[in-house]
């Protein structure tokens, strides 16, 4: 099959286009089917052109619309709250875009370069090496998985696939699945029919996967309470707002009468050891009338001067914590290289040391809790780290940083996609959204509305 090639610049604008559009698949607004319609339009494109170089273009082009528009919400980190200067900030958002662009970009010249014959490019070479590519952008330089177009498709038949090969076993299928549009549309007779054919399976497979019960209850049902402070992140650290911030959660955590409390990433914006001894004390009290458990939040300093992103255990389960080993460059952590951009950043605590790789789930509260905090959940890879021990899964983070964007419903997206490949449970607990019990099948089961405070409040049930 050869498809005649568009113009030049027609090709080029639809590509960028494309990218952009596909954006709307994804969390907040959920529109899935442009996903494989988008892709499908970028792979027409490449079928009309033989030139590996063209086709790159075409690919970049893709992903400058779909990462400019998808991650935008990292100038608002580096801007509004960063305190970047704003032409720093759009420069600096513009080039870590064009770096995510190049992942779409190498897709298309090694297919074209490959020169297979456009039936297997399609059901074959694309989407394998789209998830190469999806892969190795969550890899390099520490990996950047947001925006794996399987997310996309988490409340699709196709999410049926991820129990057995996580979110990139998602992106493939939904890669096949716009290849087999292309062929739909495009090819003769016979190849329609057949594609028609892949389409019903793919579908049918998954729906049938979907409906398989991957894990199995283990213990009694457990009650628990999803703090949100709802502190704001322009105040979060000033020395004056401190004494709020305190009074805050002690108002919502006794509050409660869950067994289980989870408070957000750095709740408390103090080093551990610097915060009133009796105040930790009153909170564990609360959480020991309850016969539970209270998963804090907040900054730890070792002996040795290192200072860890953490949550410890307060209450009736032996003191325990667990430090995030997965730290975001240039927020979390400074390589040498790259200490002047703290200089123009004002980020609070940005140069972490990282936990261990291989940490052990939290003994509260009756059952053994896999935490993960902020932007760690993004790597299913390392969540299946802590299973099959784990019963339940906890993110709290802290996603006041990027405002009112895309960000915060694309992240609830990502655990979505963690509940249903883990098949347990997700508590996310976070300072101004989204606060939410995620079930074993990655739905939402309830949901705090965001930039409120509150205490959400649910019986969740472990698996095993």
């Amino acid at each position: 099959m050869r498809l005649a090639p568009d113009s030049p610049r027609g090709a080029a604008l639809a590509a960028a286009a494309a990218g952009a559009a596909a954006v709307a698949a994804f969390a907040p607004l959920q529109w899935w089917p442009l996903a494989p319609l988008a892709l499908a339009l970028l792979f027409h494109l490449w079928l009309g052109t033989e030139s590996p170089r063209r086709a790159a273009l075409l690919g970049f082009l893709f992903g400058l619309g779909y990462f400019g528009v998808g991650v935008s919400w990292l100038y608002v980190s580096l801007h509004d709250f960063g305190g970047m200067p704003a032409p720093l900030a759009a420069l600096a958002t513009a080039l870590y875009c064009a770096y995510l662009a190049l992942f779409p970009a190498l897709v298309g010249s090694l297919q074209a370069r490959l020169g297979a014959p456009a039936v297997v490019r399609l059901v074959l070479v694309i989407p394998g090496l789209w998830v190469l590519a999806e892969w190795l952008r969550g890899w390099l330089l520490t990996g950047f998985p947001w925006l794996s177009v399987g997310y996309s498709q988490i409340d699709t038949p196709l999410a049926g696939f991820a129990p057995l090969v996580g979110v990139y076993g998602v992106s493939f299928a939904l890669v096949l699945l716009a290849g087999l549009i292309v062929l739909l549309v495009a090819g003769g007779r016979r190849t329609r029919i057949g594609a028609a054919a892949g389409i019903v399976a793919l579908l049918a497979a998954g729906a049938a996967l979907r409906a398989v019960e991957w894990t199995a209850p283990s213990g009694n049902p457990l009650k628990v309470a999803l703090v949100q402070g709802n502190i704001a992140q322009s105040l979060k650290f000033e020395p004056g707002r401190y004494a709020g911030t305190l009074a805050a959660y002690l108002r919502l955590v006794e509050g409660t009468q869950a067994r289980l409390i989870v408070l957000p990433e750095t709740a408390i914006p103090r080093f551990l050891a610097a915060i009133d001894a009796r105040y930790l004390d009153r909170l564990a009290q609360h959480a020991r009338r309850q016969d539970g458990d209270l998963l804090l939040g907040v900054p730890m300093a070792d002996r040795a001067g290192r200072y860890y992103n953490s949550v410890v255990t307060l209450g009736a389960a032996p003191p325990q914590s667990y430090s995030k080993s997965h730290l975001v460059p240039l927020g979390e952590f400074v390589p040498p290289e790259f200490g002047w951009i703290v200089r123009v950043l004002r980020i609070p605590l940005s140069d972490f040391s990282r936990g261990p790789d291989h940490p052990e789930p939290l003994a509260v509260a009756g059952e053994r809790v896999a935490v993960n905090i902020c932007y760690e959940d993004a790597f299913g890879e390392e969540i299946i780290r802590q299973l099959p021990q784990a019963t339940l899964l906890a993110n709290v983070s802290n996603v006041a940083w990027f405002g009112d964007s895309l960000a915060p419903e694309q992240h609830l997206e990502i655990s979505r996609m963690r509940a249903l490949e883990t098949g347990r449970t997700m508590l996310r607990a976070t300072n101004t959204g989204v606060t939410a019990i995620i079930d074993p099948g990655g739905r939402i089961a309830a949901r705090l509305p965001q930039f409120t405070e509150g205490v959400l409040e649910g019986t969740v049930q472990g698996y095993a």
